[in-house]
């Protein structure tokens, strides 16, 4: 973790290994003097095989959500 660069926490699926997800956000220094805002979740553990087709349209769904709203509020929205 990078302090005022970078959050994250882990997630654990009742026991370490199982199912982990671990959600990443990162503000990064763009070419325009601006931010950019990267969010990503990596998941490990031996579920994640059989789990991963139904999961990752719903978690890329949520994201883009996220960043719109995210969006809409830093550029003076509501």
């Amino acid at each position: 973790m990078i302090p005022g660069r970078e959050f994250r926490w882990l997630g654990v699926l009742f026991v370490p290994g199982l199912f982990d997800g671990e959600h990443v956000f990162e503000l990064l220094s763009a070419e325009d003097n601006g931010t950019r805002f990267v969010q990503r979740e990596l998941f490990r553990g031996v579920l994640v095989p059989f789990v991963w087709s139904s999961l990752q349209p719903r978690t890329l769904q949520g994201f883009n959500e996220m960043n719109r709203a995210l969006k809409q509020v830093v550029e003076g929205g509501s």
